[in-house]
């Protein structure tokens, strides 16, 4: 199967009890699963530069990503079934003082996200690994726990 290369900025969104923000994905073709923000990157945007769009497309909410702290290559079926490597980067973004976590919107969403990201959640560790429905990616409150111990947090 040929695959086609397809860079993407994905986001850790922490809120200020240190759950993360998923999206459940419920396509047509396929079991529904959870996912962090983010997406492709598009011609002539940095990583960074995709991440801050993405976010505000997704949630509505403006912040600069920094810098990425993780970097994966996977394989997967796009929602529009094409097959991609993706070679993803991960940036940490925790929500801006004076917004509320509950304020998400979802009003910058393409045509293609209403259709299938019809919820989102907020996961602490216990949600999270309780969660019956695949998410991704599959190691991300390890992910957590690593930028938690960088930055001499601790979240439970």
């Amino acid at each position: 199967m040929s695959r086609v290369a397809r860079p993407a900025a994905r986001i850790v969104l922490q809120d200020g009890a240190g759950r993360v923000l998923l999206f459940r994905f419920d396509p047509p073709d396929r079991a529904p699963f959870w996912c962090t923000p983010g997406g492709a990157v598009d011609p002539g945007e940095s990583y960074e530069e995709a991440a801050r769009r993405e976010l505000l497309e997704e949630t509505g909410i403006t912040a600069e990503p920094g810098t990425a702290f993780a970097r994966r290559t996977v394989d997967f079926v796009t929602i529009e079934g094409e097959p991609v490597t993706a070679d993803e980067r991960y940036f940490h973004i925790r929500v801006p003082a004076g917004i509320s976590p509950d304020a998400i919107d979802t009003s910058g969403h393409t045509d293609l996200e209403r259709s299938v990201m019809r919820s989102w959640c907020w996961f602490d560790r216990a949600a999270l690994l309780a969660l019956e429905e695949p998410y991704f990616p599959e190691d991300l409150w390890a992910m957590v726990e690593g930028l938690s111990t960088a930055n001499g947090d601790r979240i439970e």
